[in-house]
This record gives structure tokens, sequence and C-alpha cells, in this order.
């Protein structure tokens, strides 16, 4: 993918796209200031433990996957408008209310909330983009220009968030609901805009609605996703990739603090901050140095990577500060070629009536994450760290596996299935 041939790309992003990069650019900014430290909070303040802890982020994420299948898939019938403007109002309200809890059991509610909101907006976000821009090769560009823009936000968020003291502060959940706010005002006048580009060219098109196909009820799209053999192996593989790394935004964290690691919350900022800058100064160079390589070829190159940074957290000394950030930085160029690359396969896996649903259906994925904080912290209470990340390290063996079989398994028809739908 040459310069110009990028910049050729970005050209043809709509003017939608560029409001949405902005949008996640402000919003995981804001998110990443205040988000990770909610742990070293829980634990502060009501002396919680590693199991209890991860029960609430884990039982919090299981909710909002089976909120967000559902939501997407609704996606397809009412429009990604709506639903993206519902999850936006619930940003903003779960974030304000997160900010003047001051019970475990309203944080388990709250959090809840926040979750649901998040599991929800990130499936709409792909789908949309996958809506508005029809060539295979821009999407994939704007992608991972998407992920590119959050991991900016990534970077700039955590250090920001120390430097303005607010590492402890619950007030500061209230940055992360305003910036949701302001995206949604600005979403609004770009949805009004793409609207309005969109039916002065179909206007100038003899297109025949009788063409369209119509959307699959709920029980056919069940159907089809319980048909498509190789996309169940997809999301199991991709549980298991999502449980590793879910260790990072809280079992790793709580394994520092229960171990009195020096420099704490310095340490955590910059084990942030270093997995957002390796993202963003290599994703290209090495989408480039990729290009000619498969997406699954990609994808176990980044699981090699994956299982190496595990077994350097497992064995790195508690006090060798500078080893926690290279095992981060191992663990981050593995990130760089795989979360992008995962967004593309879904894309080409997915029949355009059902896209909807097929990234819907992907945001399973983050039952891994769901399930990290509480099988990290289980791990973490009676075996400790390093048995933890060694189990990591195999997992990401097991995937590896998966993704080998990946091609072998049967898939639907989906002609057949888009000729239903027109028929019904």
């Amino acid at each position: 993918m040459s310069s110009d041939v990028s910049i050729k790309r970005f050209k043809q992003f709509p003017q939608l796209m560029w409001i949405l990069l902005f949008g996640s650019f402000i919003t995981r900014g804001s998110f990443y200031m205040v988000w990770p430290f909610l742990a070293v909070i829980l634990y502060d303040s009501f002396a919680l433990s590693a199991t209890q802890v991860g029960l609430i982020l884990s039982s919090a994420a299981t909710v909002s996957v089976l909120v967000s299948f559902v939501g997407s898939a609704l996606s397809d019938r009412i429009g990604r408008h709506k639903m993206m403007y519902a999850s936006g109002i619930l940003y903003v309200i779960s974030f304000s209310l997160l900010a003047e809890v001051n019970t475990v059991a309203g944080y388990v509610v709250v959090i809840t909330l926040c979750s649901i909101a998040t599991a929800l907006w990130r499936p709409l976000v792909s789908a949309l983009i996958c809506d508005m821009i029809a060539d295979i090769k821009t999407r994939e560009l704007a992608m991972q220009s998407l992920y590119f823009i959050v991991n900016v936000g990534c970077a700039v968020g955590p250090m920001l968030g120390v430097w303005l003291g607010l590492t402890g502060e619950q007030s500061s959940f209230y940055i992360t609901a305003g910036a949701f706010a302001i995206l949604l005002v600005v979403l609004y006048w770009g949805f009004n805009q793409h609207q309005e580009t969109e039916q002065a060219k179909e206007s100038g098109q003899n297109s025949s609605a009788s063409s369209e196909s119509k959307p699959l009820s709920r029980s056919k799209i069940f159907t089809v996703l319980k048909q498509d053999k190789l996309f169940q192996c997809l999301i199991f593989a991709n549980i298991l990739c999502m449980f590793i790394y879910g260790q990072m935004d809280s079992s790793l964290i709580q394994y520092l603090t229960r171990e009195n690691v020096p420099e704490l919350l310095t340490l955590v900022s910059s084990m942030i901050f270093t997995n957002a800058m390796v993202i963003i100064t290599t994703q290209f160079m090495l989408l480039r140095l990729m290009a000619q390589q498969s997406l699954i070829t990609r994808i176990q190159i980044g699981l090699v990577l994956l299982a190496i940074s595990q077994l350097w957290l497992a064995f790195n000394p508690l006090t060798l500060f500078w080893g926690w950030i290279g095992a981060i930085i191992v663990m981050s160029l593995a990130e760089a070629i795989l979360f992008p690359t995962m967004n593309v396969h879904i894309d080409r896996l997915a029949p355009e009536h059902l896209r909807g649903a097929y990234f819907g259906a992907s945001s399973f994925y983050e039952f891994g994450f769901a399930f990290a904080p509480l099988g990290g912290g289980i791990i973490l209470d009676h075996f400790g760290g390093t048995w933890l990340f060694i189990a990591c390290a195999v997992l990401a063996l097991v995937v590896i596996y998966l993704y080998a079989i990946l091609t072998k398994l049967p898939r639907p028809d989906f002609k057949v299935n888009e000729l239903k739908s027109q028929s019904s």
C-alpha cells in the first residue's frame, strides 16, 4: 500500500467518517483518563479482593455483551443512527452516575450501564463504516484509521489524567460524560449532512427500490449464525484472545497493586501510554509489511507475539520497571496486528444484508473481556501472577490452532437466505 494510494483512499472517506474519527479520539481519550484506575478506586474505597473486583467487572461485561448483540442486530432493522443516539445518551447518563455513586451496590449497577453503552457503541461504529464505504480497500483503511485514532486517544488520556491529578478522583468521570455529550451534538449534524449527500446521489441514479432485500427476521438471523460453523469457531478463538488481553486492564493492575510495586500509578499510566504509542507508531508500518499476507496469517503472527509477551509478564521481576514496559511493547505489537485485522476479517465474512448482525455477534468476543477480571482474579488469588500469565500464553497457542483449522469449517449459503428474505 503505497503512500499516494493511501492518500487517495483517505480522500474517499465521507465527511461522516471524519466525524466518527474525531469523536472516537475525544471519547477514548477522556475514557482512558479515568477508567483504567477504576480497579484502584474500588480497592482503595472498599478494600475488595481481586476476585470481588473481578466479579463486579465480569458481571457487568457479561450483561453488556448480550445487550450488544441484540442492539446491533436490531440496528439492521431500525437503523444505526437511532441505536447510536441511544447508546450515546446511555454513556452520558452512566458516566455521570459513576461520578456520584458511593456504595458497592451502586458501583455494580452503574458499571453495568457503562459496559452496556461501550459494548453497544463499538460494533455500531464498525457496521456504520462498512455501510458508508463500498470499496473493500478503502473500508480496510477506514477500520485501520479508526483503531489508530482510538489509540491516539488512549495515549493522551492516561498521561493527561495523571498530569491533571485525576487518577483517584471519582468526579473525573464527568469528563467522559461531557465528551460524549459533545459527540452526540456533532453526530446529529454529521448524520443530517450525510443523509442529504446520499439523497442527492440517489436522485441522480435510477435505482429500483424493489431490488432491495428486506431484513431477515430475528429467528432467521439466528438460523444463519447457527449454520455458520466457521464464524462460531472464530468467535470462540477470539473470546480466548480477548480473555488474554483483558488481563492488562484488570488482573495485571491488581497484581501490581497487591505486590506493592514501586511507583504504581506511574507504571500503570506508562504501560497504557506505551501500549497506545507502539500501536500509533507501528500500525500502518506493520500493515504495509504484511500487505501480501492473508488475514489469517497476519493474525497468527500476532498471536505468536502475544504468547511471547505473556511469558515475559510471567517471569519479569516485580521491581524491574522497564521489564514491564518491554513486555507491553511486545503485547502492543501483537495488538497492532490483531485488533484491526479482526474487524477487517468480520467485514470480509459478513454478508451485506446481515452486517449489523455479524458485527453484533462479534461482540461475543467481549465475553473474553467479561470473564477476564473474574478468571484472572481467581487465578491471581489462588496461584499468583506467574501462573496467570503462563496460562494466558498456553491459551494463545490454542487460538493459533483454532485459526489453523478455520477455513476447513462449513458456512451457510447466503444467496439462498437473501432470496428468502426478498420473497418473505
